[in-house]
């Protein structure tokens, strides 16, 4: 026991004469106690604060590990008197060949074994606790706050808010997970040097495969049959009158357990390869289409200016793709409405009152104009709809009717529109569907219309009964089962 009581005297007597090492200890010394009280916090209670967990497991711990890092340098080779000798190279040759002396070897050697499992032991806690912090879903979309805001607040409203980012941005295995923290470092990067792009761009080329994302919780070949969709909006009259739109969708299946491929899944069936190639970066020009059936025969459908188009492609970000769910579900996740959709999503939740008269008309005038900033459009749509109807409604503003209002319309901007990042209504484009006046760049008709033919006249379609059957469309009244049975 006097040989180790000698060995550890050493040991701090050495770390008192190596400046090095001197600092080192402090910084442990001071940072341990914290360190290790919140770790524990973390296990049995979770810290809930993303930038507090930061200050923990992205500051705090590299600094005590660089800390004991500093003790051993100082030790090892920044030697100040001769105390220190006993951790040198020299010391323990002496000890390998004097065998009288081997016994106190082995109380050196078990010295700094113990040391160095405790450190390991910290370094592992430190380093569980931090490769989860950064997988988690608050790290992801509020440590950038300004950044990842509009991400993470459409994510947050979205069917997959309960999926965690990592889940469809990295999912399992190394070489994901390798790419994803390059990029993160570089994503790092832009922000601390202000050098990201704003909007943030849709990273259509940097997802995993559907089948290693998607495919793990949806299986096409197994979405059978049709599906009723009812769309519920209000008209910008008086009265906001309600109607409804019944679509019956064929969502039909890839295949599987049925008699084969057939509606909107026939798509992605295994048999039905379906390859692409795009004239731009985002996937919206698509020139060319090929199938190729479960026979192996191939069909190319081309669009009347598909060669001028290709010719500009590589310059333009062009490529070839083989079609899956994400051609068409490309924003599963960060969905960003249009305005009619987000007014009438509030209506609908009762956030904006439905008997408020014009609601719908002076909602949709005050939120879809241009504001520089997330603030001055709340300041400013407060302004307009409580002097509108404080002009022509005034009892209605005392009822606080129009002050709710108010809350929901800010609301449905402030989820949709973020200025500091020059999202505005629309910027994002989504494939789901297509709009009401047919863009050609959006949605089913990128390749759907008419204007895809192969050498012997065979077109892709434009008929809309291939998706879905429109059984009534803003209708003000429905009964559904009389619907259903055609009446």
């Amino acid at each position: 026991m006097k040989e180790v009581a000698n060995i550890i005297n050493a040991f701090f007597r050495g770390i008192t004469h190596s400046k090095v090492s001197l600092i080192g200890a402090m910084v442990v010394t001071v940072v341990f106690p914290f360190l290790v009280g919140a770790i524990i916090y973390d296990i049995y209670f979770h810290i809930e604060n993303t930038y507090f967990a930061g200050f923990i497991y992205m500051l705090l711990g590299p600094v005590f590990l660089g800390g004991l890092l500093l003790v051993f340098l100082g030790l090892f080779f920044f030697k100040g008197k001769e105390e220190v000798r006993l951790f040198t190279l020299e010391y323990l040759q002496d000890y390998f060949t004097d065998p009288t002396k081997f016994s106190r070897l082995r109380r050196i050697l078990f010295f700094t074994v113990f040391l160095t499992c405790v450190n390991l032991f910290i370094f592992g806690v430190l380093a569980y606790r931090g490769y989860h912090y950064m997988e988690s879903t608050g790290f992801c979309g509020t440590f950038c706050h300004t950044v990842m805001n509009p991400e993470y607040t459409a994510y947050q409203n979205s069917p997959h808010s309960r999926v965690t980012c990592v889940e469809c941005h990295i999912g399992g295995g190394a070489e994901w997970f390798v790419k994803s923290k390059i990029s993160g470092a570089r994503q790092l990067l832009a922000v601390a040097f202000d050098t990201h792009p704003r909007p943030i761009e849709t990273p259509v080329h940097g997802l995993r495969p559907a089948r290693d994302t998607c495919q793990q919780c949806h299986r096409p070949e197994k979405f059978h049959g049709n599906r009723l969709v009812i769309k519920e909006r209000f008209l910008p009259d008086e009265h906001n009158t309600k109607t409804f739109t019944a679509l019956l969708m064929k969502i039909g299946s890839a295949g599987d357990h049925t008699t084969g491929s057939h509606g909107i899944h026939w798509h992605v069936a295994p048999e039905n390869e379906i390859t692409y190639q795009h004239a731009d970066y985002g996937r919206q020009i698509i020139p060319i289409v090929t199938m190729t059936g479960a026979s192996g025969g191939e069909r190319i459908f081309l669009s009347s200016d598909a060669d001028e188009v290709m010719a500009e492609a590589a310059a333009r970000g062009g490529g070839v793709r083989v079609m899956d769910c994400i051609d068409c579900h490309n924003r599963p996740s960060h969905i960003f409405l249009s305005p009619d959709q987000a007014i009438d999503r509030k209506m609908l939740e009762g956030e904006i009152p439905k008997e408020l008269p014009f609601i719908k008309r002076q909602a949709l005038a005050a939120a879809t104009q241009l504001y520089t900033s997330s603030q001055q459009a709340r300041t400013a749509i407060a302004t307009q709809l409580h002097d509108w109807y404080q002009t022509n409604y005034p009892d209605l503003v005392k009822k606080g009717l129009v002050e709710k209002a108010i809350r929901g319309v800010q609301a449905a901007y402030a989820e949709n529109v973020f200025p500091e990042m020059n999202i505005q209504w629309n910027t994002y484009v989504d494939h789901i569907a297509h709009t009401p006046d047919f863009d050609p760049m959006i949605g089913c008709i990128r390749c759907h219309n008419d204007e895809h033919e192969t050498v012997t006249g065979e077109v892709i379609s434009m008929d809309c009964d291939l998706c879905h059957t429109v059984l009534v469309e803003n209708v003000k009244e429905m009964n559904i089962p009389e619907m259903l049975r055609g009446r």
